[in-house]
């Protein structure tokens, strides 16, 4: 059950709470709880039965999947106000959870029940609106990585992540294992190319880091 401030914390996050019905309200306070997930904490794991969905209100959490010779690679995120299209999909389904989802930030959460998440698809079009418009952009992400894994060299792709990267910090605090699993490569081959883009004066490679010496080149490396 949610309390009088926890909801009035919650609806700031979740805008469609503005404009829900009243019975949809007082549903919400009635039957969804709060949660804290620490960071490294898997939310679900491939071929988890999903008995709920959250809606984060910090935090962030990573979906990912992981090929049969131990490859990781990175599907999307979902952050603040936001929920995971996956979970979604499997309780409308009724199925097990396909791949893994793992706190990255310490996150905190509203939980609402699977059945309830049902019920209120086919009764409160807000709430339909809400999680028909998160299938819609993860869709578009999904396919931008589809294309991206088709198409894109894998030297433009880590190109770009460290540039996109690169904007909030730089040296960018990521290690080669970690490039890898982002963007479904070894890290072998990770190394390799860092290795080059160093040689090419790019940037420099340390342990846990990477540090870009050259914008403009490595934007040139990426095709922007």
């Amino acid at each position: 059950m949610i309390n009088t401030e926890q909801y009035q914390r919650i609806s700031t996050v979740l805008p469609f709470l503005k404009s829900a019905e009243p019975q949809m309200l007082r549903e919400f306070q009635q039957v969804a709880s709060l949660m804290r997930i620490p960071a490294g904490r898997d939310v679900f794991v491939e071929g988890d039965r999903v008995d709920g969905i959250a809606l984060l209100i910090s935090g962030v959490v990573r979906v990912y999947k992981i090929s049969e010779s131990g490859r990781e690679i990175t599907l999307y995120r979902f952050g603040l106000g936001e929920s995971c299209i996956l979970t979604a999909n499997a309780i409308l389904k009724q199925i097990d959870f396909p791949a893994i989802a793992s706190v990255e930030q310490e996150a905190e959460a509203v939980m609402i029940p699977a059945p309830v998440f049902r019920e209120w698809v086919r009764r409160y079009d807000v709430w339909r609106d809400f999680v028909f418009n998160l299938l819609t952009q993860r869709l578009a992400s999904i396919i931008l990585i589809v294309d991206e894994v088709a198409f894109r060299r894998m030297d433009v792709r880590i190109a770009a992540l460290l540039l996109d990267r690169s904007q909030a910090q730089n040296p960018v605090l990521i290690t080669h294992q970690e490039i890898a699993s982002e963007l479904g490569s070894s890290r072998e081959v990770i190394s390799r190319l860092l290795e080059d883009f160093s040689e090419q004066g790019l940037l420099r490679s340390g342990r846990g880091e990477v540090e870009i010496l050259d914008n403009q080149g490595l934007k040139m490396r990426a095709g922007m």
